[in-house]
């Protein structure tokens, strides 16, 4: 059977129209017996359904869900989830999402590459390529396969086998409503609302250390359209879409130099990385000796400049400089010196007085 498409949607009729545009346009190669799904919550309004009653799909069987009573995001999410059973596996795109014209491909062949390891949670159709708790850029370390992993679910398109789903579900069970900010995750995820189904599939990744595959190249795109969870549209999430077919070349887990934790943080060396410094702030270290571009009061053991991209790669290499420290979290010293704005003048070297007084202006007449 075909993997399904699940397409998630509430009240925002123009985006579920865009997001449906970017499916009718996909390449499918000649596929004509995949189901597409649309399940509509119940918002009191028709439009949004009418919509999707009137899209014409010409790729196989399409069914549109109006969902009677009001779900809400997270229960919405885990009962489109459970269309894994029915169909062996699911790709599953909330309605402010865009699509390269290969996602389907895409997302089969990954699927069917991570079915038989189960420490992989599920895999992502999107490509980080901005930090969203440090509100940095961000890129993962090119091993040159087509995926890396990150032990962080992804909610901007994302696949699961059933037997990936029904791991998340199952745990989930057990753990519903608990407080998530015990486990080895960013404080901002703790914070997240109990519409959030993110911030538990995060735990369960954390808790049985598995991880996603996410793609080099992105699949989706996000739009972060005005809705339930957002009160403006954003184009923070934009990342370039994959407008080419790639012949995919996968690495699994054992062989990969790509595998990142929940902070965006580098896991191939010696040491435990808090290159963002995010876990200095949260008070979160695994290990004695942790790589930190933030002055921490710790004995500095050695440091390292911050030239190359990305930021581990400094330290791979052993760059000289005074930017990237490790310390010795066992014994308490002074701070080092560090310069104020150092991430800020790594990742965007051309932002002048000029640009940066345009960006504060425009930041606040938006508010």
């Amino acid at each position: 059977m075909s993997t399904a498409i699940v397409v998630v949607t509430y009240n925002r009729t123009a985006s579920l129209k865009r997001l449906l545009k970017s499916l009718a346009e996909a390449e499918y190669k000649g596929n004509r017996d995949i189901p597409l799904i649309i399940s509509v919550d119940n918002s009191g309004k028709d439009d949004t359904a009418k919509a999707a009653g009137s899209f014409e799909w010409k790729y196989g069987e399409k069914r549109v869900i109006r969902h009677a009573e009001r779900l809400g995001l997270k229960r919405h999410i885990l009962e489109c989830g459970e269309y894994s059973r029915e169909y062996g596996s699911i790709i599953m795109l909330e309605d402010d999402l865009y699509v390269s014209p290969f996602f389907y491909d895409y997302a089969v062949r990954a699927l069917e590459f991570t079915k038989e390891d189960d420490r992989i949670g599920g895999v992502s159709l999107y490509a980080h390529r901005f930090n969203v708790f440090a509100r940095l850029p961000f890129e993962p370390l090119n091993d040159g396969f087509s995926n890396w992993y990150f032990q962080f679910a992804s909610s901007w398109g994302q696949a699961w086998t059933k037997e990936q789903w029904s791991g998340f579900y199952s745990w989930l069970k057990e753990h519903d409503g608990e407080e998530v900010g015990g486990s080895y995750l960013p404080s901002n995820i703790a914070g997240w609302g109990e519409s959030s189904w993110l911030k538990y599939a995060d735990r369960y990744l954390a808790d049985t250390d598995k991880y996603f595959l996410y793609p080099r190249l992105s699949y989706t795109t996000n739009f972060a359209d005005e809705g339930e969870h957002a009160s403006n549209a954003v184009t923070d999430l934009q990342v370039p879409l994959a407008e080419g077919e790639e012949g995919f070349r996968f690495c699994g887990m054992d062989a990969s130099k790509a595998v990142y934790d929940a902070y965006f943080e580098y896991r191939g060396l010696e040491h435990e990385a808090d290159l963002y410094g995010l876990k200095n702030r949260d008070g979160r270290h695994r290990d004695r000796y942790i790589y930190s571009t933030a002055a921490c009061g710790f004995k500095v053991v050695e440091s390292f400049g911050l030239k190359l991209k990305p930021m581990e790669a400094n330290i791979l290499h052993g760059i000289e400089g005074q930017d990237i420290f490790l310390y010795d979290t066992q014994t308490p010293d002074k701070p080092p010196k560090t310069a104020a704005g150092k991430l800020e003048a790594y990742f965007y070297p051309g932002m002048n007085l000029e640009k940066m007084a345009g960006l504060v202006k425009r930041r606040l007449s938006g508010k």
